[in-house]
């Protein structure tokens, strides 16, 4: 019978954690934008050449543009850049985008789909924040390692004397 505690688990580097919070992130973007072209009047808007920030033109999108490339540059940058140039900018770019997320919630008025997509934007970018200021430090790493290498050892002797304890037993 296998117990809870039994259950192999891996570490998961601080880096994947990150990356995969952006993708997520990215994600909800996506389908808030997508809902939200269902609001009574937004099509309505965009076919009269209303933007996310006002009036359609080159500098508009270009700006939203940037808006929505960083947090999808962030996915790989996150995994590819030293770990302090990592952390720092993971650190940044997850305040950065928690305070865009509330500006919207607080300039516009919005619907509850919207306040619920928000809310949970910003605690992935709130988890962001954390992760990158938690950044494991590598002599913990190190402890960590050896701690866990010792206890499967541990737990293998433990095994193996069982077994043996057992054969001894059932011998004649």
């Amino acid at each position: 019978m296998t117990r809870e505690s039994d259950l192999d688990d891996m570490r998961v580097h601080v880096k994947l954690k990150l990356s995969l919070l952006w993708v997520a992130l990215m994600f909800f973007y996506i389908y808030g934008d997508y809902f939200g072209l269902y609001v009574p009047g937004q099509l309505k808007g965009m076919l009269e050449g209303q933007g996310p920030i006002g009036p359609v033109s080159q500098g508009s999108l270009a700006i939203v543009s940037i808006l929505t490339v960083l947090p999808g540059l962030m996915v790989i940058l996150s995994i590819v850049l030293p770990p302090h140039v990592s952390r720092w900018l993971n650190f940044a770019m997850g305040l950065f985008y928690t305070l865009i997320v509330l500006a919207t919630l607080v300039l516009f008025q919005s619907w509850l789909f919207y306040l619920l997509y928000s809310l949970t934007e910003m605690t992935l970018t709130l988890s962001v924040v954390w992760y990158a200021w938690k950044w494991p430090r590598l002599a913990s790493r190190s402890a960590e390692v050896v701690g866990q290498s010792v206890t499967r050892i541990r737990a293998s002797v433990d095994d193996s004397l069982g077994e043996n304890a057992h054969d001894e037993q059932s011998s004649p």
